[in-house]
C-alpha cells in the first residue's frame, strides 16, 4: 500500500521528516515514502546546510548519528545478551522493525505509538510483503488498560530479555514528566531477566560556547514550534545525564557519544562536540 495513500494529516512534522530521512539514506523501503516528508525534506535542506556551517552539526546529521548507533546497539543486545523480544516506544515511520524481524526471523519485535499514529503505522505495514513486526497503540503515562504501558509488556515473555527503545520522544517532555515514565521502566524491567532500554537526548553544556549554547537553544524552540510540542533540554552533560537515569534504579547506564563510532558506523561526523547521545540503561539482576 502506498504510504500517500495514508492520511497523515495528524501526523507529526519530526515523524515525516524523520520518516523520510531514513529513506533517503536507504535505512527504509520505498513504502515509507511519503509526499509530505519529501516536501519538508527538501524545503529545509538549505536550513541544515546552514546549521551544518554555523554549529558544525544538524538535524540529519544526528538523526542518522543515533539511529545507527541504537541500531548497533540493538544488534549487541540481541547477538551478545539474548535479547529476543524489542518494543519500540513512538516509533513513528521508523524502519527499524522491519530490519530486524527479517535479520533475526525469530526476534518479537512489537512497534507502538499514539493511536491515530500507530492505525497508520499498521495500514502501512499491511501493503509490505514478508515479515514486519507488530504495531499496538500506546500511551507511555496511561495508568492502566490497553493504552498503558504495563498492558504493552504483558504481550511478551517475562522469562526472556528485552530491550525497549524510545526514539526521539523524551525530549519533548520536560524532565520532571519523562522521569515518571523512565521510573516505572525501570522497575518493570526489573521483571525481565534482563532488561535493555536505548534513547537519545541532548546535553547542553560539554565544553559548548555561549553563543553555540543559545543557538542551540533557538533551534530546539523552533523544533518545538513545527511539531506542536514544546522541546526540553534536560541535562548539562553525559554525567550528570547517566547519574540521573542510574538514581531511577538502572543497574547500569551508558551514555554512547557519537564520536567514538565514527571509525565503526557509517555515520556522519559533527564538526566538535556532537550534539547528540544515546543512552543505553540496563537492568540485570531480575528482581
Amino acid at each position: 500500500m502506498p504510504t500517500d495513500s495514508i492520511d497523515t494529516s495528524s501526523i507529526s512534522f519530526t515523524a515525516l521528516y524523520t520518516g523520510h530521512t531514513w529513506l533517503a539514506n536507504d535505512l527504509a523501503a520505498p513504502v515509507f515514502r511519503t509526499t509530505a516528508g519529501s516536501l519538508y525534506y527538501h524545503a529545509l535542506t538549505p536550513f541544515e546546510w546552514l546549521g551544518r556551517g554555523v554549529l558544525g552539526d544538524n538535524f540529519r546529521t544526528l538523526l542518522l548519528q543515533r539511529h545507527r548507533i541504537m541500531d548497533h546497539l540493538l544488534e549487541e543486545a540481541i547477538e551478545t545478551r539474548g535479547v529476543t523480544q524489542v518494543l519500540e516506544i513512538a516509533c513513528g515511520l521508523s524502519p527499524r522493525g522491519c530490519r530486524f524481524v527479517r535479520s533475526y526471523p525469530e526476534l518479537n519485535y512489537i512497534e507502538t505509538d499514539l493511536p491515530d499514529m500507530a492505525a497508520r503505522k499498521k495500514a502501512l505495514l499491511d501493503g509490505i510483503d514478508g515479515s514486519v513486526p507488530q504495531v499496538m497503540p500506546i500511551n507511555i503515562f496511561a495508568s492502566d488498560g490497553e493504552l498503558s504501558l504495563d498492558h504493552v509488556l504483558d504481550q511478551f515473555d517475562y522469562s526472556q530479555p528485552i530491550a525497549v527503545i524510545t526514539e526521539g520522544l523524551v525530549v519533548y517532555f520536560e524532565l520532571d514528566t519523562i522521569t515518571e515514565f523512565w521510573r516505572r521502566l525501570s522497575r518493570r524491567l526489573d521483571e525481565f531477566p534482563a532488561g535493555i532500554y536505548l534513547s537519545d537526548d541532548y546535553p547542553m553544556g560539554g565544553g559548548r560556547s555561549r553563543p553555540v549554547q543559545k543557538m542551540i537553544q533557538t533551534a530546539a524552540r523552533l523544533l518545538g514550534t513545527a511539531a506542536r510540542s514544546p522541546v526540553s533540554i534536560h541535562f548539562e552533560d553525559d554525567a550528570q545525564m547517566r547519574d540521573h537515569l542510574m538514581a531511577l534504579n538502572f543497574d547500569e547506564v551508558s551514555v554512547h557519544d557519537p564520536r567514538a563510532y565514527y571509525d565503526v558506523l557509517p555515520i556522519p561526523k559533527s564538526r566538535g562536540n556532537p550534539i547528540v547521545r544515546v543512552i543505553e540503561a540496563r537492568s540485570d539482576q531480575g528482581r
